[in-house]
């Protein structure tokens, strides 16, 4: 009997193994990487001997199959994990190797049976010094500032952001967290990455920053605009205001200025169309280029570079955008805003900014939230906004 077949017949659920795996993890201080791809059945997880950190010259094309984690201040390195263990969930049930990477796994795996009784995960704790929650008068105030900035014609538009610090039960499981926004949010990455001396993230993402699939079609999208939805709503009668169509029209001119920046001329786009990401709906643009017949087989490190951090966390123009979050936020993003996902796996990339996240930090989980700050913006309308946005990962793991 193979060592996969061995580990079916012992009928450990995906929890099960997930919670051996990720203590198995954290005892020996390896990072480690968990995540569903949107729209797809498939829990893929990463076990790596040690993160690396790789700066902006690397060609992400180049690494070897794993996963990667940027921060939103691009002049700090990224961090790379290999997979030097590689595990595939299908249904609820350890998915059928496929390639000696996965074989290498399933053996490993098998060597460490049998498995504990450990059903409940927590991960290593990272005390950092988290944000403070700065309330709600101060947070109105920073918007005003930035609407003053806009009027005077110094930006376009600026992204603020907010956190708010929850106190985690002393049962909170975050396999069960992560599985629960997975049923929640299917359109959605549903990221968990855990790095000794780093920390501990868990997020649902609705927004791609850099897709290559199978070395030959690039995609990004531009995706800004928020309102709330409701089960009820239809999406195809939706009433966007001026200043939500205009935010959008932004972020889509920033993705466009980044093709000519390269010259490239030859992409599709389409939209932007109502798109729902869990209790909320954006505006969203798609663009798309064929690698093949552009000749540009590292597009997707050469845009990644001029696309982050978009203007839809940061704002227009970059530099005093980000001049401008340094002084009136008060805290460091880390990798709020950043981005994160598979490089290489099955030969595809998919890589998307880090927003509707969570830092865990010892019982504490720390939520972060932004809102797009145009001309036109009313600042308690901004604060209803990133309430939505904190209510993305509240309302289904809480």
């Amino acid at each position: 009997m193979d060592t996969l077949a061995a580990v079916s017949n012992l009928k450990y659920s995906e929890r099960e193994l997930l919670s051996f795996l990720l203590t198995h993890a954290a005892a020996a201080e390896h990072p480690v990487a968990l995540w569903r791809l949107p729209a797809s059945a498939l829990t893929h997880l990463i076990i790596s001997d040690n993160h690396v950190e790789i700066d902006r010259e690397e060609f992400i094309e180049e690494l070897d199959p794993g996963f990667l984690v940027a921060p939103f201040d691009k002049s700090r390195n990224r961090l790379y994990l290999k997979a030097d263990q590689f595990f595939t969930f299908e249904n609820g049930s350890l998915k059928p190797r496929t390639n000696s990477l996965e074989e290498t796994s399933v053996q490993w795996l098998g060597d460490q049976l049998p498995l504990t009784n450990t059903t409940t995960y927590k991960p290593g704790t990272v005390h950092v010094a988290g944000p403070s929650d700065g309330g709600k008068e101060l947070f109105l105030e920073m918007i005003a500032k930035a609407v003053a900035e806009i009027e005077a014609g110094h930006l376009e538009k600026i992204v603020p952001s907010r956190t708010r610090t929850v106190t985690l039960a002393d049962d909170f499981d975050v396999i069960e967290a992560f599985q629960r926004l997975c049923l929640a949010y299917p359109q959605a990455l549903i990221s968990f990455i855990s790095i000794p001396g780093v920390g501990n993230w868990l997020g649902a993402s609705p927004e791609v920053l850099v897709s290559v699939k199978d070395k030959t079609i690039f995609k990004t999208v531009a995706l800004a605009g928020t309102l709330p939805f409701q089960p009820d709503t239809d999406i195809r009668s939706v009433a966007w205001t001026q200043k939500e169509i205009e935010e959008q029209a932004l972020v889509e001119r920033y993705v466009i200025s980044c093709f000519k920046r390269v010259r490239l001329r030859e992409y599709e786009e389409q939209g932007p169309k109502t798109v729902v990401a869990g209790n909320l709906m954006h505006l969203k643009s798609e663009f798309t280029v064929d690698m093949k017949a552009t000749n540009f087989p590292q597009i997707g490190s050469v845009m990644l570079d001029l696309l982050h951090p978009t203007s839809a966390v940061c704002g227009m123009p970059l530099q005093p955008s980000l001049d401008l979050l340094k002084r009136y936020e008060g805290y460091d993003r880390q990798f709020y805003a950043g981005y994160l996902g598979p490089v290489n796996i099955y030969n595809d990339i998919d890589l998307f900014v880090n927003l509707r996240c969570m830092q865990l930090s010892g019982g504490r989980g720390i939520l972060y939230a932004g809102a797009g700050v145009t001309v036109d913006s009313i600042p308690e309308k901004e604060w209803s906004e990133t309430e939505m946005k904190l209510n993305t990962l509240l309302n289904v793991i809480f």
